[in-house]
Formats: C-alpha cells, structure tokens, sequence
C-alpha cells in the first residue's frame, strides 16, 4: 500500500490529486500540503492535463480538515499559513478543477471542496464546519464559504457546527451537484471527460477573467471582460471552434 499522504496522477487529460489517508478519514498533515502544493504546480505546467480532480481514498471521507492533535503545536500552526495558500493556489489555478466528494467532508476538507470549480458528491455525503465544537473557529475556510453562500445560512452552519446532508449542502450552494453513491464515479467521469474536450487556452483565459473581475466596479468589470473577450477570440481555438459549428462537426482544440 503507497503510504505517501497525496498522490497524484495523469491519465487521459485529467490529472487527479488523492488524499491518500483513508485509516484517519483522510486528515491533513503538513506533508499532505506539501505534496498538494507541489502536485498544483505539476499540473498546471504540464500541457497534458487539461482538468484536475480533487479527492479523497476509500468511501468514508473525502477529507475531515487537520488533524486536532497538532492544531496547538508550532508544527500545526504553521500549517495554517500553508493551508491559506493551497486553498489561493487551488482557487486561481489556471485549468478546470472538480471535487470528487464522498462520505464525510468537514472542516479544512470544506476548504478544499470550495476552491474547487465544480464540486460533484455522492448523496450519503456529509458536510459540516465542527471547529467550534472544540474551541475553534473555520477562518480560512470561511473566505470561501462566504463567497459561495448567503451569509446568515453561512453563519448559522459555522455557529451551530452541525453535520448536513448532501441534499442540504446543494440547496445552500456548497455543491454543484448530488448523484446517487453508486453513480459518483460514473457522473464524475462524465463531467471530466466533458471538460477535456473544451478549449484549454478558452477555458484559462475564461477563468482568469471571471475571477479577475470579482471585486471590480460594474463598469470596470464590463470593460475588464470586454479586453478578456479579444483576446480568447483572438487564439486559434476559437477560430477552429467556429469554424467546426459551421462545418457541422467536433472541434478540434490544441490549446493555442
């Protein structure tokens, strides 16, 4: 068995980052965040990926957040820094990223979950931010929450640190979408599969300018997306992404 706490791998245009620590529902370690890091900056510069996907090993978690015991040493609290930065790196990465979630996902795993584009969960999924339940508070993490869901639902579950269903997490906007457990892999696949026939440099450029846009003024943004939109017309995927609606047939994208 690989005991190295993430693994990451390419197949077919998708790269996949696993948190590979099923026996402690895989829990973060600073080695964790190390490789995850390190697996980020793979993925983007290797021109074969052209989508990630995020999960966890086994069927009981996709990932519970660090480990408690470390929360209060040096070593812990330098893991929240580094924490901080995976969840920027894994927001702004510049290709298409989906969350593969099963079984529990709490705490820092909510984190991970929510940096994601497109988060797809099996429907015995569990959600939840229990820090206050030990004292604690989910402060990265509600970057991200915040941004994701209505504030008063958004505080009510960090105030209350329930656990909640995957029906509850998709109505509040945590989620994009809830399949059946024994159809996760097969609709995971499909929308993966999906992704990699669309234009990488498209899809990039798109990203790029969506989250570049965020905080501006209505007329800024406006002016903002009207930049990015020369220049995602102006790659010749675009031009070959014409071309092929008008020829009846799939386009052929190379990314350029």
């Amino acid at each position: 068995m690989d005991e190295r706490h993430l693994l990451y791998r390419v197949e077919d245009g998708i790269g996949t980052i696993t948190i590979n620590r099923e026996a402690q529902r895989n829990a973060i370690t600073p080695e964790a965040i190390r490789l995850f890091h390190a697996s980020l900056d793979e993925a983007e510069q290797d021109e074969r990926v052209r989508v990630l996907t995020v999960t966890g090993a086994g069927d009981k978690a996709f990932c519970t957040g660090a480990q408690l015991s470390g929360a209060t040493t040096t070593e812990g609290q330098d893991l929240f820094a580094d924490y901080a930065a995976l969840l920027d790196k894994l927001v702004r990465f510049p290709k298409p990223t989906v969350a593969r979630v099963k079984g529990f996902c709490l705490a820092g795993g909510m984190g991970f979950m929510l940096a994601c584009d497109i988060v797809i969960a099996s429907d015995d999924a569990r959600f939840g931010t229990p820090e206050v339940n030990v004292g604690l508070w989910p402060m990265m993490i509600g970057a991200l929450i915040f941004r994701n869901v209505p504030r008063k639902k958004a505080m009510e579950m960090i105030l209350l640190g329930e656990r909640m269903t995957a029906a509850e997490a998709m109505a509040m906007g945590l989620v994009t979408r809830v399949v059946p457990a024994d159809k996760l892999d097969e609709e995971v696949d499909r929308v993966l599969m999906a992704l990699v026939s669309k234009s990488p440099i498209g899809m990039r450029i798109g990203k790029q300018a969506f989250y570049g846009m965020a905080n501006l003024p209505l007329p800024d943004a406006l002016n903002y997306l009207s930049e990015k939109l020369k220049e995602v017309a102006a790659t010749e995927d675009a031009m070959e992404g014409i071309v092929a609606f008008m020829e009846k047939r799939p386009p052929v994208f190379k990314g350029r």
